[in-house]
């Protein structure tokens, strides 16, 4: 443990001793962890406010919260801290008014002391601070009163701890009070009654409420249907089979906003004023929930929830007759357009909170154009429903015009009702009239297609498709199509067609193209990008073969990563995240190496989270002889070529294959174990050129300095006879090394046989001859010996000496 840890320990304790009842756990260990993940100042304040806190919140009677101040800058952050200037830290007990702990640090004097503590009364601010801090820390009712009154009653201090318990959440420090709000990921669904607004349940609930909106608004429309034409009898007729069904399918929407409606005074809400930063915090106490609800959208989910059109078909209509029966249709659409809106102004906001919690409304493109266009669709039902709904009522007031200006006076606006089709006085009059003929659809404007067509007197399925073509031809022509009368309505009706269908068909086409362009929008960036190089080459006159090598290595790499930027794409991700991705990727093709095969896992987490990926193409040269090493290669897939010429002498030549599996560039692995490394790289001993497309992962020179300090810590001779069967540099040293063996064995051989030859030698001149072939064979053995410099081992077993 560190000095400054100890010191800390010991003054922690120190300041909570005073404000435990120790009597009361006689025999019994308490443990206080602070873990300080990253240090601003006050250290010790902040940590003996906390654990005072935590102490509470486990049930330790306690005779006062434990208050921590430092004066005579109160909370100084760590640069105040760092300074060398006396600093005062007390801590008390504010309702006892005890002090249990105090500290100097720093640099003091006599006389400072004095000046601080007496003079600039550094005491008493201190103790002000604390007692400061200690109204925050209490519950709403101060805990001066409770802890006199208890004293130091355990009875009465558990029950303060439970007010604290119950009364825990954020504390405004403006009016010092507490609400009663949670992190969305500390809470506890077990809790009940009230549901995280972010939590996967309530993602669903509001797809699944989503689609039954839609379906409602559907469905609404569909009663501008039910108003049917007879033409035979001259009479307008209510569908009531087809009634059945859409009241069946309406109640069962209705049901879901219901639903909708208690869902939303059990749902917690974020806080305003808690997002300042993060996800803010939720609100999870049920009045308030209810009291924002009904302020804000309860009367509009409501109005959207009640089952008027229902009551209207089954309740209103059946009882009315006579006259009031021609103001049915009226009612009927005043009805539902009176809930559409609410119905539709309520998916705006449902559709922002989706976006909101789950980031989007659909993950996929084609999902995405097909809800854009089912709203276009929609907004095409609508209109074909309204449509045919005034057609009906055209027809109706060419009637009644008829029957009070030409006919009898016993025509009655009664009589278009089917349900007096019966009455002996409507047969009397209908057999007399001619009222069928006296009406022109050809005067009707832009209603005359329905009438003269027969939509109006057409079966629900057969009336509701080709109002459904009338709508998305008009939506589409932006109402040119529509040719109204001199009738007020009819212009005004296609008046408002013209902007709804330009607004919606933009909308429609900008948001369909959105959504497809999103699937190639990668690909069209790399074509211009590519488009950009290959400009950029032209004006640069670069020769064809360097233009050619730019576009093998630009598709290669769009073929191997999609347009994907990896690096930009994982550094956006949290650090242990990031990793675990990384040990996915390069954890397996890692251990293909069988330089790293069997290294601990910590140390494979480092390298797989440093490795970097490469990509290069045939004919690439990824490190040239004498050139500084940069990185070190792990082969993935693909071929290199590793050669060199400098052996000592002459014409020497090295060569060999790299293949998957292997590495290159291993001269920086002996710089990177060294514990005191050079700032220069070291030199590259081989060319290493690439044969066929390469992937590969790159350590570089920082990172694998970085993982190499792990390096040392294995003591393992194993781990040195890999790196230098499987380095290359060692092999060729080792070929050479052998070679000047070999040789070194031959001129041993022949200096033998020459020692045995000058025995019986008896002539002066062959004694010459052997003397001169002898110095020959010695400079060569010479010469092969000092061919190669022995490459340099890095030390497995070194200690860190950092």
């Amino acid at each position: 443990m560190a000095p400054e840890t100890k010191d800390l320990s010991s003054m922690l304790q120190k300041s909570l001793e005073g404000a435990i009842i120790l009597k009361s756990f006689p025999k019994t260990t308490v443990d206080v962890f602070a873990l300080v993940l990253e240090s601003g100042g006050s250290d010790l304040s902040v940590i003996t406010t906390c654990a005072s806190l935590a102490l509470a919140d486990a049930g330790i009677l306690l005779y006062d919260l434990s208050c921590h101040g430092k004066i005579l800058v109160v909370d100084p952050v760590s640069e105040e801290e760092s300074c060398q200037d006396g600093s005062l830290m007390i801590t008390c007990m504010p309702s006892r008014y005890e002090v249990t702990q105090m500290a100097l640090t720093g640099e003091w004097t006599t006389s400072k002391i004095n000046e601080v503590t007496v003079k600039e009364g550094g005491m008493q601010l201190c103790l002000d601070a604390c007692s400061k801090l200690g109204e925050i820390m209490s519950s709403r009712k101060s805990i001066d009163d409770e802890a006199a009154s208890e004293n130091s009653s355990p009875a009465g201090f558990m029950r303060m701890v439970a007010k604290i318990r119950k009364n825990r959440g954020t504390i405004l420090m403006g009016e010092f009070k507490v609400l009663s709000r949670v992190f969305s990921e500390d809470y506890e669904v077990g809790e009940g009654r009230v549901f995280d607004p972010r939590g996967r349940g309530i993602r669903i609930w509001n797809r699944i409420f989503l689609s039954a909106c839609l379906a409602s608004l559907f469905v609404d429309p569909l009663f501008f249907y039910l108003p049917a034409v007879v033409s035979e009898v001259a009479c307008i007729d209510i569908e009531f089979n087809a009634g059945v069904v859409l009241t069946v399918v309406r109640s069962v929407a209705d049901i879901f906003y219901a639903l909708r409606i208690y869902m939303q005074f059990r749902t917690a809400y974020v806080a305003p004023s808690s997002r300042v930063f993060g996800r803010g915090e939720l609100v999870v106490d049920p009045s308030k929930i209810a009291s924002r609800y009904l302020r804000r959208l309860f009367w509009l989910d409501v109005a959207a929830a009640l089952p008027l059109p229902q009551a209207l078909i089954w309740f209103v209509i059946p009882i009315i007759g006579g006259s009031v029966m021609m103001n049915a249709k009226n009612v009927l659409r005043f009805v539902v357009i009176f809930q559409y809106f609410p119905r539709l102004l309520r998916i705006f906001p449902l559709v922002s909170q989706i976006v909101e919690t789950a980031g989007v409304i659909t993950e996929r493109a084609w999902a995405g154009a097909a809800y854009n266009l089912m709203l276009y669709m929609l907004a095409s039902h609508v209109l074909g429903a309204a449509w045919y709904l005034l057609s009906i009522e055209r027809q109706e007031s060419c009637w009644r015009h008829v029957c009070n200006a030409v006919e009898s006076p016993d025509c009655r606006d009664g009589y278009f009702d089917c349900r007096r089709v019966g009455d002996a006085a409507r047969k009397t009059w209908f057999r007399s009239s001619n009222i069928t003929r006296m009406c022109d659809p050809d005067a009707f404007g832009i209603y005359a297609d329905a009438v003269s067509s027969g939509v109006v007197s057409a079966e629900f399925f057969d009336k509701y498709l080709f109002c459904l073509r009338w709508g998305l031809k008009t939506l589409s022509c932006l109402g040119q199509n529509l040719a109204p009368s001199t009738g007020v309505g009819e212009i005004l009706f296609a008046v408002a067609v013209v902007p709804l269908g330009l607004v919606l068909f933009a909308l429609l086409i900008g948001n369909m193209q959105t959504y497809l362009q999103s699937t190639t929008m990668r690909l069209e960036e790399w074509r211009i990008r590519r488009t950009d190089t290959e400009r950029w080459m032209r004006h640069r006159r670069l020769p064809a073969e360097l233009r050619e090598a730019v576009r093998r290595y630009d598709r290669y790499r769009w073929i191997a990563t999609r347009g994907v930027d990896e690096e930009a794409l994982l550094g956006g991700l949290p650090r242990d995240l990031r990793r675990d991705i990384k040990r996915h990727l390069c954890c397996d093709l890692v251990r293909r190496v069988p330089l790293l095969d069997e290294i601990d896992g910590r140390i494979l987490d480092a390298i797989c989270e440093r490795l970097k990926p490469a990509l290069c193409t045939e004919g690439t040269c990824l490190m040239r002889e004498g050139d500084p090493v940069e990185e070190m290669l792990f082969i993935i897939r693909g071929d290199l070529d590793s050669f060199t010429t400098g052996g000592g002498r002459t014409g020497f030549f090295n060569s060999c294959r790299i293949g998957s599996g292997e590495f290159c560039g291993e001269e920086i692995l002996p710089w990177a174990l060294d514990p005191r490394p050079s700032r220069i790289l070291p030199s590259s001993t081989r060319t290493v050129r690439s044969v066929s497309e390469v992937e590969a992962f790159a350590l570089r020179a920082d990172d694998l300095r970085f993982v190499a300090a792990r390096f040392r810590r294995f003591r393992s001779k194993r781990l040195r006879w890999k790196f230098r069967f499987h380095s290359h540099q060692w092999r060729a040293w080792a070929a050479c090394f052998i070679q000047a063996a070999w040789r070194r064995c031959k001129r041993r051989r022949m200096a033998a046989q020459l020692r045995a030859a000058e025995l019986l030698a008896a002539m002066s001149n062959r004694s010459s001859e052997l003397d001169a072939l002898k110095s020959g064979d010695a400079g060569s053995a010479i010469a092969a010996a000092n061919s190669l410099v022995k490459p340099s081992e890095p030390d497995f077993s070194a200690l860190d000496e950092d």
